[in-house]
């Protein structure tokens, strides 16, 4: 890897070309860089409040930088210096410790690399807005455990029938409930495993009794067989619903969101229409309606380009076309 961290006397050149408003390209070519070092180099050293490049600023958040996030580690500043350039070509820290590790430069574990910017995220840096998800919240996966209440007497998903655990009939759905901002109002989204035909009913909160008034109707309405659910405190009169209506519940393991892909993936969906920053409270049933027949009226991939109400109740979505 030839990338070199920059050196102190490049940054006063650099402050000094700046001032006689030549191009970044003739800056990079007069200082034997690529063009995207400088822009690099510009924006993470500029001064924040004004963005204007001041040489002896820049050096001082450069040594600060490398002082809080390198203190005790086992890498130097070149391998740290080689990182931050791959991140800025946006690789994921995953990519990094493989490419890194494949090509025998040498071996760090992407947690560290996330670890590190966090760190730079902390003290001001903006390493973090070259990851693909820049503005989530990264949980620890080791040591821990579900905080949400104890859940007796689930079924784990190994205990599902064939039928469902396959999707070789229709009536196993996944659930889940999706929030807003601010206010308790939330909706509940039920997926077919099978046809991925879609649900959606609209609570005023994420009450176990809530969920129980408005999921009983649609269980008996639509012959649900079994349901698949997280570990919300929100499913805890799972017991009472399956005296009153005979359907099964059965719950992925704490963390595991992967256990439910198709409700995950049928939520982003519905975040289309129904964005993350938006209140709940704004939404009513009645555009909760729409979003369902849009969603469930659209061709999938997964499906050979049928779309869920087809193999659901057999709605011709061709005639659409004509």
């Amino acid at each position: 890897m030839k990338y070199q961290q920059f050196r102190h006397e490049e940054r006063y050149m650099l402050s000094a070309l700046r001032k006689t408003r030549i191009s970044v390209a003739e800056i990079a070519r007069l200082l034997g860089r690529h063009r995207s070092t400088i822009y690099r180099e510009i924006k993470r050293n500029a001064k924040p409040c004004d963005g204007g490049y001041r040489a002896p600023e820049a050096c001082q958040r450069a040594n600060g930088r490398r002082s809080r996030s390198r203190k005790k580690s086992q890498f130097n500043e070149n391998q740290w210096e080689a990182i931050e350039y791959l991140i800025a070509f946006q690789w994921s820290p995953e990519q990094i410790a493989h490419v890194l590790k494949k090509h025998k430069l040498f071996s760090i574990s992407h947690e560290t690399i996330y670890r590190y910017i966090g760190k730079d995220r902390k003290y001001g840096g903006d390493l973090y807005k070259n990851l693909r998800q820049a503005n989530k919240k990264r949980r620890k996966k080791h040591n821990s455990c579900d905080s949400r209440g104890v859940l007796r007497g689930k079924r784990p998903l190994e205990d599902r029938p064939g039928e469902a655990q396959e999707r070789l009939e229709r009536g196993h759905y996944e659930i889940d409930l999706m929030h807003g901002t601010e206010h308790s109002d939330c909706i509940l989204t039920l997926v077919d495993r099978t046809t991925r035909y879609l649900i959606i009913r609209k609570l005023r909160n994420k009450t176990m009794n809530e969920v129980k008034i408005k999921l009983v109707p649609i269980i008996r309405k639509y012959g649900i067989k079994t349901i698949t659910a997280d570990n919300g405190t929100e499913w805890h009169a799972f017991k009472d619903i399956e005296q009153l209506t005979g359907v099964k519940f059965y719950f992925a393991k704490p963390y595991h969101s992967w256990e439910r892909g198709t409700n995950e993936n049928t939520n982003g969906l519905i975040r289309q229409y129904i964005p993350k920053k938006v209140s709940m409270k704004k939404v009513d049933q009645y555009y909760c309606n729409r979003v369902m027949k849009r969603l469930n009226r659209r061709p999938r991939k997964i499906l050979q380009y049928d779309c869920p109400e087809t193999l659901h109740s057999g709605f011709n979505f061709v005639a659409l076309l004509s």
